[in-house]
Order: C-alpha cells, then sequence, then structure tokens
C-alpha cells in the first residue's frame, strides 16, 4: 500500500491493501497525509453506557460497554464530535465522502458537528432493524433504528454509483430507508463487539460511493467490519483502534478472506 501515514509508526497489522494501527484516533488522524482518503466510514462512541439496562440473548444486562461509550454532557459530546469530524475532513479527497452511523444519544450532534466543520450532508439514511433487542423498562417505543448521515467535504463532485444501487434495488432508486437484521452470528466467530455493524450494511456503503482499489478509512474500527467487506470488494483500508483486543479480532477476520 502507498505510504499514507506521514511518520515511522508501526501498523499492528500490515498487507498488501490493508493496515491497522493501535492508538488514539485522534493523533493518528493528525499522522495521514492531506487529501488521501477516498471515503470514511465511522462508528464513533454512541455514549450510551449510563449504568442502564437492556436485553441480550434474552437476559438482562448492563448497557455499560466500556469505557470509551461512557456517557459525556452535551458540551464535552459536541467538542469530541467536532474535534474527530475537523480531523477527518483534512485527510479526506476533494471528492470524498464521510457515513457515519449513530442513534438519537449523538447523532443530532453529529449532523450540528458535520454543518460546523462545512461539510454537505447528502443523504439521512434510515436503518430499521428487523430484530431489535426489545424494551425491558416498557416506558417508550421499543428502538429499532439507527441512522447513518452521508457528507460530502464540501461541494465539489463526489462519487455516487447510482446506476449500481439501482440495480441492487430491481431497478428502481434505492430509498434512504434500508432495512436488515442486526449482525449474524457467523460474522462474531472471531470474537464480539458491543457494536459490530453487519457486513451487508457496510458492503451498500462501499459499493455506492467507491470504486475498486479506492481508499477507505475507519477511525473507530472496532472488530473491523468496514476492513473485512472492503477487503472483499478489492478496495484499501486503513483502520484504528485504541484496544487490542478488537485489532486482534479485526486481524484475525481480515486473514480469514482470501486474496
Amino acid at each position: 500500500m502507498e505510504k499514507i501515514i506521514r511518520s515511522n509508526l508501526v501498523p499492528f497489522y500490515n498487507s498488501l491493501s490493508e493496515q491497522l494501527f493501535l492508538g488514539d484516533s485522534f493523533e493518528l488522524l493528525k499522522k495521514i497525509k492531506p487529501e488521501t482518503i477516498d471515503m470514511i466510514f465511522a462508528d464513533p462512541p454512541y455514549f450510551l453506557s449510563n449504568n442502564g439496562i437492556t436485553c441480550k440473548g434474552g437476559k438482562m444486562v448492563s448497557v455499560n460497554k466500556a469505557e470509551w461509550d461512557m456517557g459525556k454532557n452535551v458540551v464535552d459530546k459536541h467538542s469530541f464530535n467536532r474535534k474527530w469530524l475537523k480531523l477527518c475532513k483534512k485527510v479526506l479527497k476533494t471528492n470524498g465522502t464521510i457515513w457515519i452511523s449513530g442513534t438519537l444519544h449523538n447523532i443530532y450532534s453529529i449532523g450540528m458537528a458535520l454543518e460546523q466543520e462545512g461539510y454537505k450532508i447528502i443523504n439521512n439514511i434510515t436503518w430499521i432493524k428487523t430484530n431489535p433487542p426489545p424494551n425491558l423498562a416498557c416506558k417508550c417505543f421499543t428502538h429499532s433504528t439507527e441512522t447513518i448521515l452521508w457528507a460530502r467535504k464540501n461541494n465539489e463532485k463526489y462519487l455516487f454509483n447510482y446506476k449500481l444501487m439501482k440495480e441492487l434495488n430491481s431497478g428502481k432508486q434505492m430509498k434512504d430507508v434500508w432495512t436488515g437484521s442486526l449482525t449474524k452470528s457467523s460474522e462474531k466467530k472471531e470474537g464480539k463487539h458491543p457494536t459490530q455493524k453487519p457486513e451487508y450494511l457496510l458492503e451498500r456503503i462501499i459499493l455506492a460511493s467507491t470504486n475498486e482499489e479506492d481508499l477507505i478509512l475507519d477511525p473507530f474500527c472496532g472488530s473491523g467490519t468496514t476492513g473485512v467487506v472492503s477487503k472483499k470488494l478489492n478496495r484499501k483500508f486503513i483502520g484504528f483502534d485504541n484496544v487490542v483486543e478488537y485489532l486482534e479480532i479485526t486481524k484475525r477476520r481480515l486473514e480469514k478472506i482470501h486474496d
């Protein structure tokens, strides 16, 4: 892979088309050469860990995931989102785009931060989960959706594989409401991550906004679904995470894919 990282950083994992780096995403983003990334997918912390409860596998469990997901006040949350989005904008190519997933806990801050940092929002995708966990408290409607914002760096022309999306949607224009299940157990064989996205979701995103050999970045790569799908679709990939366990999962998943 072309030298994109501007330092002597040693990758946690390195292959012909994938690189993983262990460390703080804010610092690692500063090491990437400006305007070298074709597309970014980010699944940043939702800040959901607030000592509440949820249902998992039919059992009542804590919603707390890890220190990186602990709740923040509104000012700190928004500052966090503006900071990483500003750094991402610097590394995106002029015609590059960014996709960000979230829930009501963080997505409104992200939408405002995108506008404040000069991005132009293209679409607001609603992902409907066909098998969401039940609402144990019974005090509100069951949370069954997530939002995925798609934005361009500026007013320049950007890539959208419209004809392919229409073809994949039985010849009809694809809408901004996508329906599908949560991540399959078969995609978690190498280890679990609390917010792992299903491969079909990243497949659609990557096919929609990149071409083969394009370079994709995931600054919060978790268990590596973005990298796995990128490799399957013949794209290049750089992933950051600050948890060794998650990068180990990503590494094992990538190594199971034959070139």
